[in-house]
């Protein structure tokens, strides 16, 4: 006779009856531990960047409590470590970031996880976004997420900066000063907007205090609003899967939030922590006590930003410095305005549309759920290289002065050769680039025909010599085929055939220019008939890639779409540790 005992009851259900009676959360979170997430390497970056995210908020809260915003004048004690700084006049800004670095317990590790964190926060979110780019994630229809991510990256920016500005030493205070030219080299607002940043002639005394709301309030307050947002579309639109069999636009394969992607992401979590924390407890950043206090009269070339403004430092060395002009009185600093404005408003407003660019000009108005091969878009992945590849070049130029040191090279020779790099690179690696996906469909196309070379020479009854192709599995087949070529823009006639103009002709001429651009050269994919003559011709020379029902049944890509056969190659659904579709 078999017993039964009865559950105890557990004693967070009353608190939690108690929430869902008066907020229906139950049903949500229920509905969002079913939640279905694709298990792929490249998808942890986004989880990077809101970890890095989290840590910088929590050893930011530690720093607000001993940092002082002020740029006061005092004086450093006179038995306070470092001895160098005893005695030194220095703002209190300064003086409160040594206080932290050496009187306040754990205020030195807390001030280098903190810098740490915005490194890798930035490096994070920036290889997010490539991985998007790249495979084509921000298509229809995650459009809005692109921009919403793109905004994010900015602000991460200018977190980084307003940040690193506020010790008020002397890398921080060249920045700002950068920062100042910057904005005075924009015709007819500059002066004012250097006037209401610093609050009067530079450095003027608001400028710490002002980016310091700015860093604790504004900018962390638009990050958390932004991250909610791209969570939220993120569930909204559900996530996107890389190609393979069973994974179609009307599924996600992968595991469920509750209890597996839970899991693993809080220990990813504490991974990331942990990466932090070595690094801030071993790897030394931003020693202010061996720059010391800002002073503005001195003005030294050796003062790098961190990485991701090397950028913006490069293009103003690059920039020549006759492009300066006197106009009815003014001062138009084109060596200034040029580099510090134009050339980072090209290269970032060529990533926030090109989404929008892309859509114009395939008139793809479709939905897409499954990501791309970057060798099945050369073009886009063509763009993405030659503007990383811009970028890169300007962190060398940033960097100009260390690289001629270094290897012993004349700073003028690095300086032009970097200015023609600057044209000539980025034209270069979108060649090249491109060269090497449409080489790459190729060899797919090849692959895909006869399979596998094998190195095995066979002799045929009618004496003749042929290699055995070893054949393809279905899961290999189907990542070859599975997708569709980027082709022309195809216009209708401007004018009708009672010589009516057509609404809209004018401008759609420029894009089917574009489209033929971009896209006149292409690999078609292989198509069910190609695949079947294939077959066909090697099975009867008995070296066939084998002959498939689905392929004279009406198409290898169609058959791969019925749910029979997704269920034979797809994920289970055992509700365990197995993936799942949904």
């Amino acid at each position: 006779m078999s017993t039964t005992t009865a559950r105890k009851p557990s004693k967070a259900a009353p608190a939690a009856d108690y929430l869902d009676q008066r907020t229906g959360i139950g049903k949500a979170v229920k509905e969002f531990a079913r939640k279905v997430f694709p298990d792929h390497w490249s998808f942890l970056l986004g989880e990077v960047a809101l970890y890095s995210f989290i840590v910088l908020v929590l050893s930011g809260f530690f720093l607000t409590m001993f940092f002082v915003p002020s740029m006061g004048h005092v004086t450093y004690p006179s038995d306070a470590l470092p001895e160098a700084m005893q005695g030194v006049a220095m703002s209190e800004a300064f003086a409160s970031t040594l206080r932290i670095s050496f009187e306040v317990r754990g205020g030195l590790l807390m001030r280098q996880i903190h810098h740490w964190a915005a490194l890798l926060f930035v490096a994070s979110i920036v290889a997010h976004m490539l991985r998007v780019f790249f495979t084509g994630a921000f298509r229809k229809p995650r459009e809005l997420n692109w921009l919403v991510g793109f905004s994010l990256m900015i602000l991460a920016l200018l977190a980084g900066f307003s940040g690193y500005s506020l010790p008020d030493d002397v890398l921080s205070g060249n920045g700002l000063r950068i920062a100042d030219g910057v904005a005075r080299a924009i015709p007819i607002v500059g002066s004012y907007v250097s006037l209401a940043l610093f609050g009067g002639e530079f450095p003027g005394t608001d400028i710490v205090p002002r980016l310091f709301t700015i860093h604790i309030l504004v900018v962390p307050g638009l990050i958390i609003a932004l991250v909610t947002v791209h969570l939220i579309l993120v569930v909204v639109h559900k996530h996107t899967q890389y190609p393979g069999p069973g994974k179609t636009e009307k599924n996600v394969v992968g595991y469920p939030v509750l209890p597996v992607y839970a899991a693993k992401a809080g220990g990813f979590f504490f991974i990331v922590f942990g990466f932090l924390a070595l690094l801030g407890g071993l790897v030394s950043i931003n020693p202010v006590w061996t720059h010391g206090p800002y002073d503005p009269s001195p003005v030294g070339a050796g003062a790098q930003p961190d990485w991701y403004m090397l950028f913006l430092e490069g293009a103003l060395r690059l920039m020549p410095g006759f492009a300066e002009f006197t106009i009815f009185g003014y001062v138009l600093s084109l060596n200034v305005l040029i580099p510090g404005v134009v050339v980072p408003g090209i290269l970032f407003t060529a990533l926030a549309v090109w989404p929008f660019l892309e859509a114009a000009v395939t008139k793809d108005r479709g939905e897409h759920h499954v990501l791309d091969r970057p060798r099945n878009a050369p073009t886009r992945t063509a763009v993405g290289v030659a503007i990383i590849t811009a970028f890169m070049v300007l962190n060398v130029a940033g960097s100009n002065d260390l690289v001629a040191t270094h290897f012993e090279l004349s700073l003028n020779g690095i300086t032009w050769f970097l200015r023609i790099a600057l044209f000539v690179a980025p034209v270069f690696a979108f060649w090249l680039t491109k060269r090497i996906c449409l080489s790459l469909q190729r060899r797919d196309r090849e692959l895909a025909l006869h399979g596998h070379e094998t190195g095995r020479i066979v002799r045929m009854p009618t004496g003749e010599f042929l290699e055995v192709h070893q054949p393809l599995t279905q899961e290999e087949r189907w990542l070859l085929v599975h997708h569709e070529a980027d082709r022309m823009l195809e216009i209708e006639p401007p004018e009708d055939e009672n010589g009516v103009r057509r609404p809209g002709a004018a401008k759609d001429k420029p894009l089917q220019r574009l489209s033929r651009l971009l896209y006149e050269d292409r690999v078609e994919p292989v198509t069910p008939a190609e695949l079947a003559a294939a077959n066909a011709e090697h099975g009867a020379h008995g070296n066939g890639n084998g002959s498939h029902a689905e392929v004279e049944s009406g198409g290898l890509r169609e058959a791969f779409d019925r749910p029979e056969e997704r269920a034979s190659i797809g994920a289970g659904t055992d509700g365990r540790n197995n993936p799942t579709s949904s």
